[in-house]
């Protein structure tokens, strides 16, 4: 048998940030597929399945932006 290393966790330091859920990037990956689609059976479906990608894409930014700058400036 080998020898067991044990060690000690570091102290903690700092809390670990993760993104909040979000639903946003299922919505835009339906909506862009809606698009994709929409070019061979009906093109003002890729016109809607855009506008709302587009729009989705913006908001999913805006969210990001806002949570990046709740951390603390040592990021």
């Amino acid at each position: 048998m080998a020898d067991e290393v044990r060690t000690e966790a570091p102290p903690v330091g700092e809390e670990i940030h993760l993104p909040e859920p979000s639903v946003l990037p299922l919505l835009v990956a339906v909506f862009f597929t809606i698009g994709l689609v929409g070019i061979t059976i009906f093109w003002p479906l890729t016109v809607f399945g855009g506008v709302v990608t587009l729009a989705l894409v913006v908001r999913w930014i805006r969210d990001t932006r806002r949570e990046i700058g709740q951390l603390p400036l040592e990021h």
